[in-house]
């Protein structure tokens, strides 16, 4: 849910949510991709200094891994720590603290996983299965507070709903420790794309004494977080910077190269573009305007996303109902906004038009055919269709002017994106007034978990690989539904895809490719564009990639390669 949630989505290291993811997200510049090769490909090698100095569009709302559900904690949290399984470059799983291949029941419902017994903590502890039992259990906890937890979990392990709702006890979700080194878990169905879970942040290990010890201050400032990862954290200094290095103790240490990784919090472009022309940073994020200064440079890079970004259309803030109850309201909304315009020439990132939920050349189906073209362009820029149901929606409601607010983020991309809808929505819908609401990414999470919007720019980027990723972000009372849509039929086709269809991978397709026109038909959101960024990067940056889902980028294979930078 990489709250990209506006997440998708960022920086080289953490650039704007995906809420979320994931959901929500940030709407400051960021995306995945980086560099090429290992530290013994053809491209290069590792020498020099093996430091990152990489900018971040904000600061890190939380280090805790049972709580992070934006893009930046996501990220950051996969570095420090790590889970059963970590994503490797062309999206298959590699080895983490799982060893091979889980044993999976007949009925698929039991997953035993072997853990390697040289995996510790920095603090010398081994890692163990008590160590995953508890933090599975610390996240469902509704004492807790995550909201990864519930979302992730409920459906999934068996046992986690009851236990959120505190109809079950701690110890009766389905997981448990057979002894240090076997981690059985017992689900609730058959979960096609259960192991791509594990690699999340809020299914890694937390060492229990640790966290208890730390009591409230746990992973709130560096000395209060314990690293099993390829990096840990030493430095944190709250809205502006942040360090990482290399986790000696880590199981696979010899494989990690860079030695350290500093990030600098930069909310302004051209401020960024300076650090970089001055070598401060080794690689920021673009946007339009300095695309167009730069993209004939050596050292601009493109790089596509798996993020999806739409207007959350609210229908209800806070227990009042908004005009966006009105369905002719929101589909004047979703038509009104020129969106070739927003991707060319506001944008101008390499990001996309959108037309529909799901992202381009994410999932295929049984057929091999892409999700995107199997159900094509849903939703569209059509400003006759607008006007006409705009009309029509001031008639039902009775109202021939009518205020909605835009809540979005305080970053330089943020505000220009922003002033174009607002001039988009104010110019094709006659009487609407649009206000704009920007403030600091966190506070931008807190406004839309409380539902206190009208209108939200976000984005959700995958946290793993499978259509249910994005189709249940709006099943009613969903854990990112926090716009008051509700749809028996689109609930049924969620719940069938993940019940009765989870093993047949045909009837389940069909289930996805339905609940998005559902949605759309509703428009329940808006759909703009599929993320895209683009970057100064020096090519000293070599063996970052970009994940499909989870963390958007990924160091522990990267490496400097100095020499190429002085070419």
């Amino acid at each position: 849910m990489r709250k990209s949630n506006w997440l998708l989505l960022a920086l080289v290291l953490v650039l704007s949510s995906f809420l979320a993811a994931c959901s929500g997200g940030s709407d400051s510049s960021g995306g995945s991709g980086g560099g090429e090769g290992s530290g013994d490909s053809a491209s290069g090698s590792a020498n020099g200094d093996q430091i990152f100095n990489l900018t971040i569009g904000d600061e890190i709302p939380s280090m805790d891994s049972s709580l992070a559900d934006d893009q930046y904690g996501i990220q950051w949290t996969s570095e420090i720590q790590e889970g059963l399984y970590r994503l490797a470059e062309d999206g298959s799983l590699a080895e983490g603290i799982a060893t091979g291949d889980p044993e999976v029941s007949e009925d698929g419902l039991t997953w035993t996983f072997t853990l390697r017994e040289d995996a510790e903590w920095e603090n010398g502890d081994p890692v163990t299965a008590n160590d995953f039992v508890y933090a599975w259990q610390r996240a469902i906890n509704p004492d807790t507070g995550s909201e990864y937890g519930p979302y992730m979990m409920s459906g999934v392990i068996k046992n986690a709903t009851a236990v959120n709702t505190g109809e079950a006890e701690l110890d009766e979700l389905g997981v448990k420790a057979v002894d240090d080194y076997t981690l059985e878990v017992q689900l609730e169905k058959p979960v096609p794309y259960f192991e791509s879970l594990t690699t999340f942040p809020t299914f890694m290990p937390l060492n229990q004494k640790f966290v208890e010890e730390q009591g409230e201050n746990y992973a709130l400032e560096a000395d209060n977080l314990l690293s099993n990862g390829p990096f840990k954290m030493t430095e944190w200094n709250h809205g502006s910077t942040m360090k990482f290095v290399k986790n000696d103790t880590y199981w696979d240490a010899d494989t990690v190269q860079l030695e350290e990784i500093n990030l600098q919090v930069v909310k302004d472009t051209a401020t960024g573009v300076n650090l970089y022309d001055t070598g401060a940073v080794d690689r920021t994020s673009l946007t339009a305007e300095f695309v167009d200064q730069r993209i004939n440079d050596a050292d601009y890079l493109p790089v596509p996303d798996m993020a999806s970004w739409y207007l959350k259309l609210n229908q209800n803030r806070v227990g009042e109902e908004t005009p966006l109850a009105n369905i002719n309201a929101r589909k004047a909304v979703a038509q009104a906004v020129d969106k070739d315009g927003l991707v060319n020439v506001v944008l101008n990132n390499g990001s996309t038009v959108s037309n529909g939920l799901m992202p381009k050349e994410f999932v295929k189906g049984p057929d091999g055919k892409d999700f995107r073209d199997a159900n094509g362009d849903l939703l569209t820029y059509n400003v006759e269709a607008a006007k006409e149901a705009w009309a029509t929606a001031k008639e039902e409601l009775g109202q021939d002017e009518i205020t909605l607010e835009i809540l979005t983020g305080d970053t330089d991309l943020s505000t220009q994106m922003v002033d174009y809808l607002k001039e988009q929505l104010e110019t094709n819908l006659d009487g609407l007034t649009v206000d704009i609401m920007q403030v600091p990414f966190q506070q931008r999470l807190d406004l839309d978990t409380a539902g206190d919007f009208d209108i939200q720019v976000s984005g959700w980027g995958p946290d793993y690989i499978d259509p249910y990723t994005f189709m249940n972000l709006f099943v009613t009372d969903g854990e990112n539904n926090r716009m008051a849509y509700s749809s028996e039929e689109y609930d049924s086709l969620v719940e069938q895809a993940s019940t009765e269809n989870a093993t047949n991978p045909e009837a389940r397709w069909e289930n996805f490719l339905d609940a998005e026109k559902v949605l759309l038909e509703d428009a329940a959101i808006a759909p703009l564009y599929q993320a895209g960024y683009s970057y100064l990067q020096s090519p000293k940056l070599q063996g970052v990639f970009s994940n499909p889902a989870g963390n958007d980028f990924e160091y522990k294979w990267a490496y400097a390669d100095n020499a190429a930078a002085e070419e």
